[in-house]
């Protein structure tokens, strides 16, 4: 398993200094991703082994308190389990992003205790889970995830980002109905990277005026979500 390595994030991690480590890799393929030489190239690209990393963490823990990290989809690498096991060794914070398609492996991790806070991204409704993100067969296992996170002791948030013409409120106030009782959730406007895995796609922002709506539409089963980012 290789890695990627941002030294520090202030924004990652909701209240800690942290780093963000990078896996390669994805069972998605969200046509609106912005991050898409990360999760269709190879594992051989990434720059650090998991040793490289825990050796740069152990000399850092008087200046970090917390990690990240982040994919692609980091529960696609059954050594995951045992690497963030490390981490937690040396008295770090651990902070998973996850796509929530890998429950078992998601059950495994909270079960031991090696997680402190988990990002889930709801990709869309439901009903329209697939055309955001390109597989049929995810969903159960992404309902899965959700129920697990909303019924466990490990502080979570969901957060989607809203792309046109793929998202409107009706899909959003889905999305509300779904998770009702979660207790943070965030609306994150889609900003195009460069690095698009469909870039003939045609996805852009949705206006300020329509992000707060989708909002309004969200609040009465989530009271808490917030708008995230510019």
């Amino acid at each position: 398993m290789r890695f990627g390595l941002q030294k520090l994030t202030l924004l990652d991690f909701p209240g800690v200094m942290a780093c963000t480590v990078f896996t390669c890799g994805c069972n998605f393929r969200c046509p609106f991703c912005h991050n898409a030489s990360l999760v269709t190239g190879r594992d051989a690209d990434m720059p650090f082994g998991a040793d490289e990393v825990l050796t740069f963490l152990a000399g850092r823990k008087k200046m970090l308190d917390g990690v990240c990290i982040t994919g692609g989809e980091p529960l696609l690498h059954p050594e995951m389990k045992d690497f963030i096991a490390e981490v937690k060794t040396l008295g770090y914070k651990v902070k998973l992003d996850t796509n929530g398609s890998r429950p078992d492996r998601l059950r495994e991790i909270l079960a031991a205790g090696h997680v402190d806070y988990v990002a889930m991204d709801i990709k869309q409704s439901q009903e329209k889970y697939p055309l955001a993100c390109g597989s049929e067969t995810v969903l159960d296992a992404v309902k899965e995830s959700v129920d697990m996170l909303k019924a466990g002791p490990v502080e979570f948030e969901f957060r989607t980002t809203v792309v046109s013409p793929l998202h409107t409120p009706n899909d959003l106030e889905a999305i509300g109905r779904w998770i009702a009782g979660a207790r943070h959730y965030y609306l994150q406007n889609f900003a195009d990277s460069g690095d698009i895995l469909d870039p003939d796609g045609h996805f852009s922002a949705v206006s300020r005026e329509t992000l707060n709506e989708m909002l309004v539409r969200v609040k009465p089963f989530v009271p808490d979500a917030a708008l995230r980012g510019k």
